[in-house]
C-alpha cells in the first residue's frame, strides 16, 4: 500500500553535472543535481539564486554542462563545496574554449554547451533554459552509429532527498519494444 508522504519532490535522481562558465573574466564551476529536458530542442538548469556562478551566466548568457562520471565526482564534488566568491575553482578541471566560448572540461565524457534563452525565477532559484550550440562527445563513448552510448562511461546520479550520489545501472530492455 502507498503512504502519502506530503508534497514532496520526486522526480529523482537526476544526472549530475559541473556548469562550467566565465564569471568576471574567469573560469568557474559549480555542481548541479536540478536539471531538465524543454522538448528536444531546450534544456534547463535550476541553480540557487546566491551562487556566484549565476552572475556569469546572467552576464555571458553562455554555459556549458558538463555530464559527471565516477572518474570526475572527487573534483564535482568540491567545486559544489566551495564559492567561486571565495576560492578560485578555474583551475579544479583541465579545460578548454569550447566553439561558443564556454569552458569545456576536457575529461567529462558528454558536454554540452549551451545559450541561455530565458530565465524563469522562483523565489530562490533561476532556472536558466538554453539552446544546445554545440555537443561535445569522447570518441569512446559514441556506439556504431555515432550516437552517445551512457553504458560505456555511466554517469553519476544525484538523488536529492538523501543528498547521495548514485551508479547508473545495466541496460534493461529497449524502449518502446519490450514486447518483441
Amino acid at each position: 500500500m502507498q503512504k502519502n508522504i506530503g508534497s514532496k519532490l520526486a522526480l529523482y535522481p537526476m544526472p549530475l553535472l559541473v556548469i562550467g562558465t566565465m564569471v568576471e573574466g574567469k573560469v568557474n564551476w559549480l555542481l548541479a543535481g536540478h536539471s531538465g529536458i524543454i522538448g528536444h530542442d531546450k534544456v534547463m538548469v535550476s541553480l540557487v539564486k546566491k551562487h556566484f556562478t549565476n552572475i556569469g551566466i546572467k552576464e555571458t548568457k553562455i554555459l556549458s554542462i558538463n555530464i559527471v562520471n565516477e572518474e570526475m565526482l572527487k573534483k564535482a564534488d568540491y567545486v559544489g563545496s566551495v564559492s567561486g566568491s571565495k576560492v578560485d575553482k578555474s583551475d579544479v578541471f583541465e579545460y578548454h574554449i569550447g566553439e561558443s566560448g564556454a569552458p569545456i572540461i576536457n575529461n567529462s565524457p558528454v558536454v554540452m554547451e549551451c545559450k541561455v534563452v530565458d530565465n524563469y525565477e522562483t523565489d530562490s532559484f533561476d532556472n536558466f533554459i538554453m539552446t544546445i550550440d554545440n555537443t561535445y562527445v569522447q570518441e569512446e563513448n559514441l556506439d556504431e552509429q555515432g550516437k552517445i552510448d551512457y553504458t560505456k562511461f555511466s554517469p553519476v546520479l544525484f538523488e536529492f532527498p538523501n543528498y547521495t550520489y548514485l551508479r547508473t545501472g545495466d541496460t534493461i530492455g529497449k524502449c518502446l519494444k519490450l514486447d518483441e
